[in-house]
C-alpha cells in the first residue's frame, strides 16, 4: 500500500498538503488516474441517486429548499442552490445505503464528501467534467494520506476510538478540492485546510441511524465553508496536521497508531478505492462472501452455532448483535452473516423488513459469534459453521470483491449503477446518465449529466 512507512518525528505535514493542493493547475493526471476517477464518478452518482428516499435525503434536502439559498449547483433530483448546500444533500444521499466506495487504506469513505464538493464546486463555476475528475482526484490524494496506514494505521485506530474516519478526514478532503479547483495559493490554502481541520467531527456511535451518512454530507458542507472563510482573509491554525499538538494528538491521545509519511509521490492513493457489492458496513463485507459460499451446502438445514474471524474492528464499526431495524441490519457482521446463510445477495433490495423479520435469518442471528483478529486486515474472514445435524462447514474469504486486487467488473459496476438508477429514472435516462458520466471529461458531458439529475 502507498504511504505505508511511519515517521514519527515527520514534520512539515501540513505544508506539504498545502503545496500539493496549490499546484493544481500544473498537474495534469495520467489517462489510467482519470478513468479511476471516472469509475468513481459513477459510483457516486449510482448510489446517490438509489437513496434519493431515504430518510437522511429527504430530511437534507428539505432543509436546503426551506433555506433558500441561491446558487449554480444541482441537487440531485432537486434543484439548484450554492455549492455548500448541494453537497451536504449529494453527499448524504451518496453514503445513505452504505454502498459507496471504501480506502483500503481505512480513511474511510472518499467520493461521498470529495466529489460532492467537486461537482458542486465545478458547476458554481460553470466548468468542464476534465476539471470536476481532477478536483477529485486531487481532494482524494489528500483525504485518503490523512487516515492512512492499513490495520494500525490512522483511520483504523480513529475507529476504535469512536470517530468516523469519513467525516474526521472527509472535512478536509473537501476543503482541499475547494481550494484547488479555485485556484487558492499555499498561503489561502493553509488556512482552508486548518478551518476545515478544527471542525472535523462523527463518531461510529451514529452507526445505523441517519446521523452516519450525515457526516459525508456534513463534512462536503463544512470544507467549502472552510474554503470560502480563507478566501475572505480568516486565518487558521497552521499545525493541526502536525504529529505533535494537533489533531493527531487530541484524537490518538496515546500516540499508539502508526503516521504514514505524506508523499505525494509515492503513488495514487485513487488505485486503493475499493467498491461495494453490497450494501452494508464494509466490515461485514468479508464474512457475507464466505457465508455465500456455503448457502447451497447449507440449504435450510437449521444452524446451531456460527462463528466469524474479523479484523479487530469490526465489532466497532458492525458489531450490532440484534438490530431492530433494515439500517441496523447494515452495521451488523451477525445479521449479514445469517441473511447471506440464508441466500439473501445483500445488495440494497435484501435490507428491508420483510429480510429482518424472516424466521429464517431471525433462528441464525443469535448464533452468530465474532471472533476479531488483532492482525488480521478487513478484506479476509474465516467462517466456521456447525449444523445441527452435526456437520461442520467452513469457508474463508482472502480479499473480498471490490478489493483492488480482486476488482468488479465493469460489467459489475454497470449492473449497480442500473439496479439504482433506472428505478428513479427510468432506463432511457438511465442509459443516458451513464453515457454522458463515461465521457464525462468530454465538454458539455457535465451539464448533459447534471440535467438528466433534475428534479
Amino acid at each position: 500500500m502507498n504511504g505505508s512507512g511511519t515517521a514519527q518525528e515527520e514534520t512539515g505535514r501540513g505544508e506539504k498538503l498545502a503545496q500539493y493542493v496549490a499546484s493544481f493547475g500544473s498537474r495534469q493526471s495520467p489517462a489510467h488516474i482519470i478513468a479511476s476517477a471516472k469509475v468513481a464518478l459513477i459510483d457516486f452518482i449510482g448510489v446517490a441517486v438509489g437513496a434519493v428516499d431515504e430518510p437522511a435525503a429527504r430530511a437534507t434536502r428539505a432543509v436546503a429548499e426551506s433555506w433558500a439559498a441561491p446558487g449554480r449547483a444541482r441537487i440531485f433530483r432537486g434543484g439548484l442552490t450554492n455549492p455548500a448546500m448541494a453537497a451536504l444533500v449529494n453527499g448524504t444521499m451518496a453514503h445513505c445505503m452504505d454502498y459507496d466506495d471504501t480506502h483500503i487504506g481505512g480513511s474511510g469513505h472518499i467520493a461521498a464528501p470529495v466529489m460532492s464538493t467537486a461537482l458542486a464546486i465545478g458547476q458554481s463555476q460553470d466548468a468542464e467534467g476534465s476539471a470536476v475528475l481532477e478536483g477529485f482526484i486531487t481532494g482524494y490524494e489528500v483525504m485518503a494520506r490523512l487516515g492512512n496506514g492499513g490495520i494500525k494505521g490512522i483511520g483504523r485506530n480513529l475507529q476504535q476510538r469512536g470517530f468516523h474516519p469519513t467525516s474526521i478526514n472527509g472535512v478536509t478532503g473537501a476543503a482541499a478540492v475547494s481550494a484547488a479547483m479555485r485556484g487558492y495559493d499555499a498561503r489561502m490554502t493553509t488556512n482552508a485546510l486548518g478551518a476545515a481541520a478544527t471542525t472535523a467531527s462523527g463518531f461510529v456511535g451514529s452507526f445505523g441511524t441517519d446521523a452516519k451518512p450525515f457526516h459525508a454530507g456534513h463534512a462536503a458542507m463544512d470544507g467549502i465553508l472552510a474554503a470560502d472563510l480563507a478566501a475572505q482573509g480568516m486565518v487558521a491554525a497552521h499545525g493541526l496536521f502536525e504529529r505533535h499538538k494537533g489533531m493527531l494528538d487530541a484524537l490518538i491521545q496515546d500516540r499508539s497508531a502508526e503516521f504514514p509519511v505524506i508523499d505525494f509521490a509515492d503513488g495514487w492513493e485513487l488505485l486503493n478505492n475499493g467498491y461495494k457489492p453490497f450494501a452494508c458496513c464494509r466490515a461485514t463485507h468479508a464474512s457475507i462472501q464466505a457465508a455465500h459460499q456455503l448457502t447451497a451446502r447449507i440449504a435450510g438445514r437449521p444452524v446451531a452455532r456460527a462463528r466469524t474471524k474479523v479484523h479487530w474492528s469490526a465489532p466497532f464499526s458492525a458489531g450490532k448483535l440484534d438490530p431492530q431495524t433494515p439500517l441496523e441490519c447494515k452495521f451488523s457482521v451477525a445479521f449479514c452473516v445469517a441473511a447471506a446463510l440464508c441466500g439473501y445477495d445483500m445488495t440494497a433490495a435484501a435490507f428491508n423488513d420483510a429480510t429482518l423479520r424472516d424466521p429464517a435469518v431471525r433462528a441464525i442471528l443469535p448464533r452468530v459469534e465474532l471472533a476479531p483478529q488483532r492482525d488480521q486486515p478487513q478484506f479476509e474472514a474465516y467462517l466456521d459453521v456447525w449444523l445441527e445435524d452435526g456437520t461442520y462447514l467452513q469457508a474463508e474469504t482472502q480479499h473480498f470483491l471490490g478489493h483492488p486486487t480482486s476488482p468488479m467488473s465493469s460489467e459489475h459496476h454497470r449492473r449497480k449503477f442500473m439496479s439504482l438508477v433506472v428505478p428513479v429514472l427510468g432506463e432511457d435516462r438511465a442509459e443516458s446518465l451513464i453515457a454522458a458520466l463515461t465521457l464525462f471529461e468530454r465538454p458539455g458531458a457535465m451539464a448533459e449529466a447534471m440535467n438528466l439529475l433534475a428534479g
